[in-house]
């Protein structure tokens, strides 16, 4: 294919680039995308942007592949490889993976995916709705490790962190079953919409309120840290009973020791991986209403102006931004 683009490439920290190239052709497995909209995954964005891997000890270069780190995206199915066999061109599409893969990302107007990286949705979901399915599904994993415990159910579970995947995880929290939620993070904006969400408690990690006791009517049955930091999962761990799962990205060391290993013993779980079938449960909370995504987008903008995007996110002004490539 012949046919020219737009699309993003970070040429060097702090240094996007919204140039032209060419349109990708489809491998015999891949989908052609047209692009309609792309969330950001913040903490990705900046460390992008900032010359900082986004998992440590990754290597990192420039110019930055072209279209990464975009990963949540839906689009439409505009061309397909020889072998594809259960999508149509028209179709509309969401990616529930991010392939880990060094290959063109998503922060352009067109993008190739292979067929068994994308669900299909349905047709009037807007950008805003469902480009984010990616990050309901990293959530999904933590809660599908949570419920074949039996740990969510009509249990008191603490969430720490506010970010997106603390908002999401507020909202599959009250969807599975949880007697109360109860969300930590310090940006007050945050804990209101978490509360709208179905938090029934959304601030700050009060050691008065919330005493260091992983016994009796204040302890949490379970918990999920959204941050990898480890002053938060310590919080967390002090004060649950059974179990603490860790979704975010880990930097430091957290202390387990003999306040934890009794009475009964906890439980401290690392991550799970990603898979469709998470994927395909988390899309069903969408469609079934009971996962609002769009409540993470706190601004939709033209994928030009990514830099003003990514300092939105840097500010707090932004919770996500929804880019769209054809504006």
């Amino acid at each position: 294919m012949n046919e020219m683009m737009k699309g993003l490439q970070i040429e060097a920290p702090g240094k996007p680039a919204w140039k032209e190239m060419p349109v990708p052709s489809p491998a015999k497995d891949e989908v052609l995308i047209k692009v309609i909209g792309v969330t950001t995954c913040p903490h990705w964005d900046m460390h992008i942007m900032d010359g900082v891997p986004m998992f440590p000890e990754h290597d990192l270069s420039y110019p930055y592949l072209v279209g990464q780190p975009g990963h949540e995206a839906m689009g439409e199915v505009v061309g397909l490889g020889a072998d594809v066999k259960n999508l149509k061109i028209g179709q509309r599409v969401v990616a529930w993976r991010d392939t880990g893969e060094k290959r063109q990302g998503f922060y352009a107007q067109y993008n190739v995916f292979r067929e068994c990286d994308v669900l299909a949705i349905e047709s009037d979901l807007a950008p805003e709705q469902i480009a984010s399915l990616e990050l309901a599904m990293c959530v999904q994993v933590s809660f599908d490790q949570l419920i074949a415990r039996d740990a969510i159910v009509g249990k008191r579970i603490a969430l720490g962190g506010l970010g997106p995947a603390g908002l999401v995880a507020v909202q599959m929290a009250k969807a599975y079953g949880a007697a109360e939620v109860i969300a930590f993070d310090f940006v007050a904006e945050r804990c209101e919409l978490a509360r709208r969400l179905g938090a029934d408690y959304a601030g700050e990690p009060d050691k008065e309120a919330f005493p260091q006791k992983r016994s009796g009517d204040k302890a949490f049955d379970s918990a999920v840290d959204l941050t990898g930091l480890p002053v938060s999962i310590q919080f967390l761990m002090d004060r649950t009973r059974d179990s603490v799962a860790i979704f975010g990205v880990l930097r430091d060391e957290v202390h387990f020791g003999m306040p934890h290993l009794f009475g009964p013993g906890l439980t401290l779980m690392g991550y799970g991986d990603h898979n469709r079938g998470a994927a395909e449960r988390a899309l069903r909370l969408v469609e079934q209403g009971q996962l609002d995504l769009k409540a993470l987008v706190s601004v939709s903008m033209p994928l030009s102006d990514y830099i003003i995007g990514v300092e939105k996110l840097r500010k707090k002004e932004a919770i996500k931004v929804c880019f769209l490539p054809w504006a």
